[in-house]
């Protein structure tokens, strides 16, 4: 949508001659007059496109609200990404044998000029947001698409196809080349930006497609067409940064990344597996500085808190963190660690990969390579007289034996485990081989979490479906609670939610549930008694979340069950909204 010039704000003319004469002399940027309005009108917030509608009434070029257009692909695909991406250019449509061309930069015609002259077509210009060009540009042309248009315009690069037999030295120069490194940089800092946990690099027959994985959900980025061809070297980009073998095209391979960006540090997880059209890779994010909340900024409800806050003062038991893989039990146990770090105790972790880095905590890497595996180190971690230790992960018989037998000679363990609920903890461990009444005797708590999307605030909506009415009655929202829905704007990439909380279910080893461990009796059967004990569920302190207007009904129940809700005998019907993902 263009907006006539005639039609735009009043803001009047402002500018003074001084600036008048840089304007005349193609001096002024959009930065200047943005500044220089904002210093002489009083006005707090003066953004970019007010001022570029001022400029548009006076000088009588069009705005573009780019939210309202979609770009010509005919028309874009005619002029170089690099250049429209380094000159913030935008080709939009051809109007009157013209093509009208968005830039925020309307006194700087230099790259207005080099188009011209490079295609020899006939330009005009309008003016719309900085921002929003930018944007545009990725979402149109693709993450990296100025270094893949410089890459298909070099001659002396060859790209080796994988299945062709080829020398790997042609593969590993390809690898080496500046644009291949600036690509693989480009997709590493974008996905940094997004907030992304994960990266996936997957090869189809004809395209390799990139995904970023954000707050729990798989988001394709726009790559240039091309960029298939380029897939061995990208592959092999990555298995250099990771220290692999770069010859090894049969067999997955495992390795790390560490970068900096923005004084952050990073450490990538890199997995590597051949696929039928070439190898995927899979790079897993983990922020190394990432400041660590309190245990009253983790969102558990004032009981939850209080149990935590408890078992922290223990002089031994094991307590346990449990939830699939990405739901933020390891941020939550190293939180409870910063909550009784002091230079009273002890604390000795093993853990595989370190995702924090605490100062006073005594921290093991795991290395399947060198032989430390968690049951090896965690008889070492013993002859070191800690009080506290951490143990990423309890994965098999000797590694649970060994920390039952610390917690019961005067150790504080915490440890996560992968079971669907608190109760299920209890029954995996007898599973995995350890006697009832060790279990019994030793475990204190369990605390089960999942992660769900936080609400956009920009663009959430209330939900006054059917479906959230009898939502809101089965499970006990009072009538007069807000619930809301998601929408989808600019702020959050159109998915309605930005940032993530977790949902919590808390349950003590009570004297009751030792009885019912001691007996092998079912984990329905200590759920139920974790319930009359004061166990609030998953499913029910989602319902804290929705009621406060925090996340959707979709959801908790994208992460939960309703099973365990106790109905209300005056509820209609009650159908599964789908999650909107």
């Amino acid at each position: 949508m263009l907006t006539d010039p005639a039609a735009s704000t009043n803001a009047g003319t402002l500018l003074p001659e001084a600036l008048e004469r840089m304007i005349a002399l193609k001096q002024l940027t959009t930065t200047d007059a943005r500044a220089y309005l904002k210093q002489n009108t009083g006005a707090d917030a003066l953004g970019e496109e007010r001022v570029l509608r001022w400029l548009s009434r006076e000088y009588g070029v069009a705005f573009a609200k780019l939210d309202e257009l979609e770009p010509d692909k005919q028309v874009l695909s005619l002029f170089p990404a690099r250049l429209l991406l380094r000159d913030e250019l935008l080709p939009l449509r051809r109007v009157d044998n013209q093509i009208e061309v968005a830039t925020s930069r309307l006194f700087a015609t230099q790259g207005l000029d080099g188009l011209k002259a490079l295609t020899g077509l006939r330009l005009r210009p309008v003016l719309a947001a900085s921002e929003v060009i930018q944007r545009e540009l990725k979402k149109r042309l693709g993450v990296g698409a100025d270094t893949i248009d410089t890459l298909d315009e070099e001659t002396d690069l060859q790209v080796v196809d994988e299945g062709s037999g080829a020398n790997d030295n042609n593969l590993d120069e390809a690898a080496e080349d500046a644009s291949i490194i600036r690509f693989v940089n480009q997709v590493l800092k974008d996905a940094i930006d997004l907030r992304a946990s994960d990266i996936h690099l997957e090869p189809f027959e004809d395209e390799l497609r990139i995904r970023y994985r954000i707050d729990g959900v798989l988001q394709e980025v726009p790559v240039p067409a091309q960029i298939k061809r380029f897939q061995p070297a990208i592959v092999a980009r990555v298995k250099i940064l990771s220290h692999l073998n770069i010859a090894e095209k049969r067999l997955p391979q495992d390795g790390r990344i560490k970068v900096r960006i923005d004084a952050a540090e990073v450490d990538i997880r890199v997995s590597i597996i051949p696929m039928l059209h070439g190898e995927a890779v899979v790079m897993r994010l983990l922020r190394q500085n990432a400041s660590l909340k309190g245990a009253r900024e983790l969102g558990m409800n004032q009981r939850e808190l209080g149990c935590l806050q408890r078992v922290l003062q223990l002089p031994h038991g094991i307590v346990l963190v449990t939830g699939p893989t990405g739901s933020g039990k390891t941020s939550t146990l190293y939180t409870a660690l910063h909550e009784i770090n002091d230079t009273e105790r002890k604390i000795i972790t093993i853990e595989d990969p370190i995702e924090y880095q605490l100062k006073g905590v005594n921290q093991i890497q795991v290395s399947e390579k060198s032989g430390l595996t968690f049951a090896r180190g965690l008889r070492s971690i013993l002859r070191h007289d800690p009080d506290v230790i951490l143990i990423g992960e309890i994965r098999d018989q000797e590694t649970a034996q060994i920390a039952v037998q610390a917690s019961l000679t005067g150790h504080l363990v915490f440890s996560t485990l992968h079971t669907n609920d608190a109760a299920g903890a209890l029954t995996r461990l007898v599973d995995m081989g350890v006697e009832p009444y060790l279990v019994a005797s030793s475990l204190e708590a369990v605390l089960a979490q999942r992660l769900v999307r936080v609400l956009c605030r920009h663009c959430k909506a209330v939900d006054d479906s059917a479906n959230a009415r009898t939502y809101r009655a089965r499970i006990g929202i009072a009538d007069n609670a807000v619930v809301y829905r998601s929408v989808g704007c600019r702020e959050c990439r159109n998915t309605g939610f930005h940032g993530r909380r977790a949902i919590f279910e808390w349950m003590d080893s009570s004297s009751e549930i030792r009885q019912l461990i001691l007996k092998n009796s079912s984990s329905d059967l200590i759920r139920e008694a974790a319930c009359r004990a004061g166990m609030t569920t998953l499913s029910e302190d989602g319902r804290r979340l929705v009621a406060e207007g925090v996340t959707t009904i979709e959801e908790i129940l994208s992460v939960t069950t309703v099973h365990d809700m106790a109905p209300v005998a005056s509820a209609a019907p009650f159908v599964v909204p789908a999650p909107n993902r």
